[in-house]
């Protein structure tokens, strides 16, 4: 009996030539062909081929196809010499209208039928192990000397004809230091499942529990670990169970072909291919993926709409990097509360300022085009004059349809609660995200100010308390857009605000958000998002994360996002239909003149085309 350790130093060729004779006897060969690839193996009737080859280009992520034989084709010459599909895997799967009915040491008993069948042979995530030890980085399932966990997830394929089914993946885990390299090692890698799909809580996922994988065996945790998840060509498998073909085989788990294809790796060409990674929510844990490139992009928004024009000592308020993680938050969610409105003008009707409004309508615009859940929450005595806000921006061309306008009062002790999730439930949130934008907030003395210390409380209605039971309730993330400090969301960094900001420490709001974006003007920082969600949606490495590697490029939409960017002409038409609603500017109650009182053309109007220079260059 050959001993199995020596299977690592043999040529593919050698090892067929062994699993031909049938002299081995192991659980599985995962990781024994260090340098060479194996394949999955699925073999499907003729007549069901080109669908499942469709199945495979719609799903690339999960099933990179290596090669497809003809009709009773037993070789694959492109990726070996000798291969013969009926004896090349030391052990197989038959399946009879999609159920399992029995393991196959050899397929040679079933050469008639063969002859009629066709077979497919797919990359699979044991390719990349040697790139992952490469960098440095632990392969545990190898350390604990065991198979890849693989699990069913609640993602759907896309589907084609009768090939439907939800994605495998598998995972292994990783040291969050050694997340970044994981990525980057495992992108470069050809014709492979490539980089992960998934990095955190594996119930965002659908999968409930890691101790129990749906194939193979547990893979354990180490302190510091991350679980991060790659597609899995076993995703086939379970389409071939679901098609309920009268015949079809497939390779065992863990019992993969041996190419004689080397495991090439391509050089990532540009900052466009080279990924980042960032933690976007600690409950669950979740982390996204974005270009190096568009990262500088926002970066770049991110220091346009930093300026302080009006030197307010905003400038000690920011904090770099949350533009973006607030924006691929967004773009992980399916649902998103947008709420605005400061009524500094507190002896006017309407009290509300011209700031605000504009940059969250361009929010909306955007979170619409991406198809994405968005409503607004106001004031229960704004809601006629947000109504017609509203319908001016339809009319205008920034939003494409009206959005939802709720209100909330304060009821009972339970009222954000059930406000956030169905029937109150906590697992059951109707937002993944919340965004306030030029919001009053909440002063730790329970009150609300403007930037004159002016008591407005009993203009505002305690939307904050939605924040606040946010921070409770796992899968809710919060944005806050200020200028002030004195915002909803700014908690963050009352401090800072307390410190700098002339009457700061009677001011600032006491309510922190997840993320804190401070702009010059609040409205620049709405618009700033709705452009890193347009080069977001445009990064391909953040499109095939977001999608989970199925389906196809999300490019082609890329028009309707284009169309619903802020522009000067829209904002323009925006601020005099408020002007005509009687909204007024922030500085028609004071002497002082503040920042965004200013002649438009000379402020607003060069600052929204320096954001559009930045996303269509």
């Amino acid at each position: 009996m050959l001993l199995t350790g020596g299977l690592k130093s043999l040529l593919p060729h050698a090892r067929r030539r062994i699993i031909h004779c049938s002299r081995l006897r192991i659980s599985n060969i995962s990781g024994m062909a260090e340098g060479y690839k194996q394949a999955s193996v699925v073999i499907l009737h003729k007549s069901l081929a080109d669908d499942f080859e469709k199945f495979c280009h719609a799903n690339s992520g999960a099933l990179p196809l290596l090669y497809r034989s003809k009709p009773g084709e037993w070789k694959c010459p492109s990726l070996s010499s000798d291969s013969d599909t009926r004896t090349d895997c030391l052990q197989y799967r038959k399946y009879e209208h999609g159920a399992f009915t029995g393991s196959l040491r050899s397929l040679k008993d079933y050469s008639e039928q063969l002859k009629d069948m066709v077979a497919f042979y797919l990359g699979c995530s044991s390719n990349f192990e040697k790139a992952l030890q490469a960098a440095g980085i632990p392969v545990r399932n190898i350390e604990q000397k065991c198979s890849i966990s693989m699990y069913k997830t609640a993602v759907p394929c896309y589907s084609i004809s009768n090939f439907c089914c939800n994605l495998v993946v598998t995972m292994r885990p990783i040291p969050e230091s050694k997340l970044e390299a994981a990525v980057l090692a495992t992108s470069e890698l050809k014709e492979a499942p490539g980089a992960p799909i998934h990095m955190g809580n594996p119930g965002l996922l659908g999968i409930q529990d890691l101790s129990k994988p749906d194939y193979g065996d547990s893979v354990h945790l180490q302190p510091g670990d991350i679980p991060v998840f790659w597609a899995c060509s076993v995703t086939g498998i379970e389409a071939v169970i679901n098609c309920r073909s009268p015949l079809a085989f497939t390779h065992s788990f863990g019992y993969m072909f041996n190419t004689d294809l080397k495991n090439d790796r391509f050089a990532l060409r540009s900052s466009r291919e080279v990924p980042q990674v960032h933690c976007i929510s600690q409950d669950p844990l979740h982390y996204s993926m974005v270009s190096a490139e568009a990262a500088k992009k926002i970066k770049t928004l991110e220091s346009l709409i930093g300026i302080d024009p009006g030197n307010r000592g905003i400038v000690h308020l920011l904090r770099p990097g949350e533009l973006l993680k607030t924006c691929l938050s967004l773009s992980h969610a399916r649902s998103v509360l947008v709420t605005t409105g400061f009524p500094t003008h507190f002896n006017y009707e309407p009290p509300e300022e011209n700031d605000g409004p504009p940059g969250a309508l361009a929010i909306a615009a955007m979170l619409q085009a991406l198809e994405k859940d968005v409503a607004i929450v106001t004031d229960q005595r704004a809601t006629d004059l947000n109504k017609k806000i509203i319908e001016e921006a339809v009319q205008i061309g920034i939003l494409k349809e009206p959005v939802p306008l709720l209100t909330y009062q304060r009821e009972s002790a339970n009222s954000a609660l059930t406000f956030l999730c169905e029937n109150g439930n906590p697992r059951r949130p109707r937002f993944d995200h919340l965004i306030a934008i030029e919001r009053a907030g909440m002063a730790a003395d329970g009150n609300y100010y403007n930037a004159r210390k002016v008591n407005i409380k009993h203009l505002v209605d305690p939307i904050d308390e939605l924040f606040l039971a946010a921070q409770t309730i796992p899968g809710i993330t919060t944005t806050g857009v200020g200028d002030g400090g004195n915002e909803l969301g700014m908690g963050k960094v009352k401090d800072a605000v307390k410190k700098h900001i002339k009457n700061g420490d009677v001011i600032a709001c006491d309510v922190a958000a997840d993320f804190a974006v401070v702009a010059g003007v609040s409205n620049w920082g709405g618009y700033a998002i709705a452009c890193a969600l347009y080069i977001l949606s445009t990064c391909e490495i953040h499109n095939c994360y977001l999608r989970r590697a199925v389906g196809f490029s999300q490019s082609p939409k890329k028009t309707v996002w284009l169309s619903a960017l802020p522009s000067v002409t829209k904002e323009e038409k925006l601020l005099k239909a408020l002007v005509q609603l009687g909204v007024r500017s922030g500085a028609s109650a004071s002497l002082e003149m503040e920042v965004d009182a200013l002649p438009f053309y000379n402020t607003h109007a060069p600052l929204i085309e320096k954001l559009l220079h930045e996303v269509q260059h």
